[in-house]
């Protein structure tokens, strides 16, 4: 049976490793660690973890809560892990780095399935092949991936605008409509100058993060956070992601004094993002701020803004929701490369791509998970989200479709999880992966 290519060691390129192994696929995996660290790297442990030790929250009521629950039962490596390096995180699922790491490690280097070459690939490998290089993509490589699909292939770092989803904005307060009498595709928040000053103030006064030292952030004009646009002046923003000019209220029939646009993210309409809105605010300044927005007063938050180095596909334009490249059988990307954020999502990816990898050596066709799925409404958004402008994304109850009836926001959740939960077992079992070994 041919040997699958796996090039990264992150926790994506090891769930991947692991996942094609179990399924009796004979892998390389290449990882250029300790050889030649990264910028965030310090070992040459795999599924080394750099930044929170946190692999999200757990429970029926949290996105990241169901898609730990598919993960276990497609018999993750990464949730093993996890498991054995727990430390005590409230309601999260956090782990001790070292422990973590090493556990993978060994485990891979067990198998007798999976060779651990410690080398850097400069070239996209030929043969069924998984991209798993990470946020920090070697730079031979990345020119490599830019040479076969040019400008599609985004090598900068995230500047993401928040993402809220849509029941929960109040539309009594807000109106649809594009500038100029353009198609009415956008959701309009106006401010009155009032409540822009606020709003301003509030901007102004806000908590930053602080990137790393070694990301070396360098904002581009189109790009610039909306944090650092109103410190260039009150109207700043009023000419820029704020300004009403082309927009008229259709109440009052006239232009409002600022406005915030709010665009549809995926092709349901179940997440809107706010136009221009790129930040590195602080999670709760954020959610602080937004909630200042007429008709965001209650707006659930689904993904924050991030402003941080990062390199990744843009995939709507570039990937089959299989995670495999269109028109490239047999190459698949996974993890931060193919537009997911978090330790988790990056695992959940990595197992997609290595069961699709196994099933082309196996002269099969690549599967996708269930919409119900968290695992299968992510891959779906990254294969149909609007390619202009595409954010990588995580776990969110966005992705998957609401259930129907009048519920609490609690039951709701927890309908959701249970159904995609079953969704997905029933999935794995259907291609024997619970009884795989």
């Amino acid at each position: 049976m041919e040997r699958v290519t796996v090039v990264g060691g992150g926790l994506a390129g090891s769930e991947a490793a692991w996942t094609l192994a179990r399924l009796g696929v004979p892998v390389r995996l290449y990882e250029m660690r300790p050889k030649k660290l990264t910028p965030a790297h310090s070992t040459g442990g795999l599924a080394e973890i750099v930044c929170s030790n946190s692999l999200g929250g757990e429970g029926p009521t949290n996105a990241k809560g169901l898609l730990q629950a598919e993960m276990r039962q497609a018999g993750s490596l990464i949730l093993e892990a996890a498991s054995q390096a727990r430390v005590p995180a409230g309601g999260a699922l956090a782990v001790d780095r070292e422990e973590f790491s090493q556990y993978i490690t060994e485990r891979l280097a067990q198998h007798p399935l999976v060779e651990v070459v410690r080398e850097e690939v400069a070239e996209i490998p030929k043969g069924i092949t998984i991209l798993a290089t990470g946020p920090l993509t070697s730079d031979a490589l990345a020119e490599a991936i830019r040479g076969r699909f040019g400008d599609h292939f985004l090598a900068y770092y995230d500047a993401a605008s928040p993402i809220v989803l849509y029941e929960s904005i109040d539309l009594s307060k807000c109106f649809r409509a594009g500038r100029y009498a353009q198609e009415a595709d956008y959701l309009n928040c106006p401010l009155t100058e009032e409540e822009y000053r606020r709003f301003y103030e509030a901007l102004l006064e806000a908590e930053r993060h602080t990137p790393h030292a070694w990301e070396n952030l360098q904002y581009f004009e189109a790009c610039v956070p909306v944090e650092e646009l109103a410190r260039r002046g009150y109207q700043t923003l009023l000419f820029g992601p704020m300004k009403p000019v082309g927009l008229k209220d259709p109440r009052t029939g006239k232009e409002p004094f600022a406005v915030v646009q709010l665009r549809q993210e995926d092709k349901e309409g179940r997440m809107w993002s706010l136009v221009g809105f790129q930040t590195g605010l602080k999670w709760p300044e954020q959610k602080r701020l937004i909630q200042m927005i007429p008709g965001l007063e209650n707006a659930e938050i689904v993904r924050y803004g991030v402003m941080h180095r990062n390199t990744y596909l843009n995939a709507p334009r570039l990937l089959e929701a299989t995670l495999e490249f269109k028109g490239q059988g047999g190459l698949f990307a996974a993890g931060v490369l193919a537009g997911v954020e978090g330790y988790l999502e990056s695992a959940a990816t990595g197992f997609l791509a290595g069961l699709n990898a196994a099933r082309r050596a196996r002269g099969l066709p690549p599967v996708v998970p269930p919409e119900e799925s968290m695992l299968g409404g992510l891959v779906r958004f990254l294969a149909t989200a609007n390619p202009q402008g595409f954010q990588p994304m995580y776990a969110n109850w966005g992705l998957v479709p609401p259930v129907e009836g009048r519920m609490v926001k609690k039951e709701k959740r927890e309908a959701m999880y249970h159904r995609g939960l079953r969704a997905f077992e029933a999935w794995v079992a259907s291609l024997g992966m619970l009884a795989a070994t």
